[in-house]
Parts: C-alpha cells; structure tokens; sequence
C-alpha cells in the first residue's frame, strides 16, 4: 500500500471559475487505494477531449477551455497522482515516468474512453503523446501544446537544465508564484488556485520529481517508450492533429515545438499565440475555439 496524503477538500472551495463537480476513481488496477480526481463536463453524443495537464499545474489550468470543448462534446480532465485533488503518494520515489503513464493507461480503460481527442501541454505531452501508440483505436485527435517527446536521443537544452536547478532548489517550490511569472494576465485568486493543492511541502513530491523525470540519455526510463511513440506518431499515425505555440516559452521554445510537429504525421502548421508563454491554457479559448474549426467541429 502506498503512503498519500490527501488535500483537505475546503482548500478547493470558490475558486475562480471552477464550479465543476469533482469525479474519483480508487480502484484503478495497480493503484488500489490512492483516490484519482477527474472532472468530467459536457455531452455525452460527442467525441471526448481527454485534457492532461503538467507539472506544476493540474486540472484548474483548463478551466477557460472546458466550457468550449464542452459545447462539442465530453470532456475528461484528470489530475496526476500528486497533483490537484487527486492523492499524493509521502515518497518521491514512487513518481516515475511509468508509474504516471501506467496509471493514465488504466483510467482511459476504466472510464472506456474512445473517440479520444488528446489535449496536452509540458508533463501531459510527455505523457499523453505516448499513449495512442498503446491503444491506437481509442484516439482520433491530437491538440498539442508547449511539450514535448522524450527520446533521450538530444540534450534537453540550456533552458530546460536551468528550470531543473531551479526546480530542485527549491524542494517546496512556490507553485502559484512559478505559473504567475510565465502568466502574468492571472489574478490573485487564480494564483492562490495553482497553490490549493498544497498545503505544505510534504503534499509536493510529484512537482519536484517531474523536472528529472524528463528522459535526458537512450536508456533513461520512459525513453524507449517515447521513441516507440515518436516512431508511431510519424509513420502511422492517422488521426487530425492541431498543434499550438506559445510563443514568449524559455523553455518548450518555438523551435523546439516546430521540431516535434515533424513528428506528428500530417500535423499542419501551428497556430502561434503571441503573448502566451509555457502555459498556454491561460490563454485557451481562442486555441480550443480555432482547433475545432480546423476539425470541423462546431462550438
């Protein structure tokens, strides 16, 4: 059994624009016992935008694009173990890269999720672009956003190698402060919502492990997993795919997100959000509003 903390639910209470019911699944194989927190919002008739978020983030971050995904369809919003009100395992050791892409592996199974639209940004690219190559039937669609495909296969880069320094430097990292300086259109209250899950450093294991978790050589765990995944994105990926850059990212840059759009097969050019730095969701409406006309979705 492994040891968790769970956030106290009043730390959850008014936040801004977040008055979506909270969802729980305990029993993922695997994973007994640590409770997952999901939103689940919108139609039933509709493919299913299935939203994953980074690190140090969770669910909150899509709050300005659930209502549109919304109007067309149902959408999933899960929050990583360690993150938002989902469990948060005591021990830093027990965040891996497998641990995380395990357990999104079983939960798209338990909620028998098909007709996927993959939405994902930094740790839910990593993440979420490797799943389609596990269960190809299940995903239609990708949204892409400022992340990445762990090969292992180049240097990180200056940028990435100073975010982790800093990052574990800072063994109770100021979550609300951090997502702030990269968005500086947040409120006070938006910022306190980055920092509800929380209360204190013992909650934080899965924001400062995810930085060192990013595949940096060939055989780093997660790295043959993301090549097999690169692999089948470039040559049989078939599903549409709509990729957006936030443009003002010293660390997901836009070169490196036109290097990976040449990994997604048939990934047309991006669309460039000026002002946006890594955490595009911020900025969202006009992202998920431009991705459903590409699809030809209406919303």
């Amino acid at each position: 059994m492994i040891e968790a903390l769970r956030t106290p639910d009043e730390r959850f209470a008014g936040l801004p624009d977040y008055a979506f019911a909270p969802n729980y699944r305990d029993d993922l194989p695997g994973f007994e016992g640590l409770r997952l927190h999901y939103l689940d919002e919108g139609r039933r008739d509709g493919p299913v935008f299935l939203c994953l978020h980074g690190q140090p983030t969770w669910s909150y971050i899509y709050r300005r694009m659930i209502p549109v995904f919304a109007q067309a369809g149902r959408v999933i919003a899960p929050d990583l173990f360690g993150f938002g009100r989902s469990d948060k395992p005591v021990e830093d050791e027990v965040y891996t890269f497998d641990f995380h892409r395990d357990s999104l592996l079983r939960f798209i199974e338990a909620l028998d999720l098909d007709d996927i639209t993959l939405v994902c940004q930094d740790w839910g690219g990593l993440l979420g672009l490797t799943l389609p190559v596990e269960m190809p039937e299940r995903f239609a669609r990708l949204i892409v956003m400022n992340t990445g495909i762990g090969t292992g296969e180049r240097p990180l880069g200056d940028g990435f190698e100073a975010w982790k320094a800093y990052n574990r430097s800072q063994p109770d990292l100021a979550v609300g402060s951090l997502v702030a300086r990269a968005t500086p259109i947040l409120s006070d209250d938006e910022i306190m919502a980055y920092d509800a899950p929380f209360p204190d450093i013992r909650y934080k294991g899965g924001v400062r492990r995810f930085p060192d978790l990013v595949p940096s050589t060939p055989d780093a765990p997660g790295a043959e997993t993301s090549r097999r995944a690169r692999d089948f994105l470039r040559d049989e990926w078939t599903g549409a795919s709509f990729m957006a850059i936030g443009m003002q990212d010293p660390v997901i840059t836009p070169n490196a997100m036109q290097a990976l759009r040449t990994q997604i097969r048939g990934c047309p050019e991006p669309m460039l959000v000026e002002d946006a730095g890594h955490f595009v969701q911020e900025w969202g409406e006009s992202v998920v509003r431009a991705a459903l006309r590409a699809f030809g979705d209406t919303a």
